[in-house]
């Protein structure tokens, strides 16, 4: 666990930079422009998967200097594991398409890359506007688990409850949202290296920022060179995913719900939420 401690300007969060090195740079570059420097600025991990650039990317986001869950991602990588970690259901169509990434980033990333990820935090806490939170990068059960808007929202308020925070914030499952869950919030910033499975080529990140009575939540789309990323990766033999940048649409969709599947290739509307402070629980404080 990594403390950042109270935060009184905007903070930008993000997720799966995937080995997109255009997706990661724009992501910087979006950031410069809104004025955030590194200290406000968290990645919920999983910064090499399904495209080519796995080294490059790593490089980018150690350069910039920005705060970095692990993801089931690095935890496979930085100990040369098998298999990516990521939660797919074996013989699936998810698992399948992973052993040919997989396969491609761990023969690619450095011994000195692997223990950078080795010493990566699990999980990020801050406070704004005296109200914390906590970054993970999947749930807080598990580094893999699949969040999903239309899951089980008393088993997710009872983990925000008893981490002792307003709000969690988690990437992983791909599609961001934004819910209430009685006086506590589940948020899922997006991620910037594949479409949501919306239809667009583009990618997702969040933005907190105090408003004096509230901390509002709100969802950006992220706009890059998509081509490249798309060329570079069918060059490296990932050609679903690298249709995938174009499409908007996921190769497999076996991990998402029933709801979620329906929703495939649909855009998404994401209103701003705002967080209120949550109903203090005695004997708690922030994880």
């Amino acid at each position: 666990m990594f403390e950042l401690g109270e935060i009184d300007q905007p903070l930008l969060v993000f997720g799966g930079p995937y080995s997109n090195f255009a997706a990661t740079a724009a992501m910087q570059a979006r950031a410069q422009q809104l004025g955030i420097d590194a200290s406000r600025v968290i990645c919920t991990g999983d910064v090499v998967a399904y495209c080519a650039e796995p080294c490059e990317t790593v490089d980018l986001i150690r350069d910039w200097g920005i705060h970095v869950v692990m993801g089931n991602c690095e935890e496979s990588l930085a100990y040369s594991e098998d298999d990516c970690g990521c939660g797919f259901e074996p013989g699936s169509e998810c698992s399948l398409l992973a052993v040919t990434w997989y396969d491609y980033a761990n023969r690619r990333i450095s011994p000195e890359q692997r223990q950078w990820m080795r010493k990566l935090p699990r999980r990020i806490d801050f406070s704004m506007a005296a109200r914390d939170f906590c970054v993970v990068h999947a749930s807080l059960d598990s580094i893999n688990e699949f969040v999903f808007a239309s899951g089980d929202h008393a088993a997710r308020q009872a983990q925000v409850r008893a981490a002792g925070v307003d709000a969690v914030i988690g990437g992983h499952s791909g599609i961001p949202f934004g819910q209430k869950l009685g006086d506590r919030y589940w948020l899922n910033s997006g991620v910037i290296g594949m479409p949501a499975n919306d239809g667009g080529s583009h990618g997702w990140y969040l933005l907190l920022q105090p408003t004096g009575t509230a901390v509002e939540a709100s969802w950006h789309r992220l706009v890059y060179d998509h081509v490249a990323s798309r060329e570079s990766t069918i060059a490296a033999g990932m050609v679903a995913y690298g249709e995938a940048l174009s499409t908007g649409l996921w190769p497999g969709i076996d991990v998402l719900s029933e709801t979620e599947a329906r929703q495939s290739g649909q855009s998404l509307d994401l209103p701003p939420l705002q967080i209120e402070p949550a109903a203090a629980i005695p004997g708690q404080k922030a994880c």
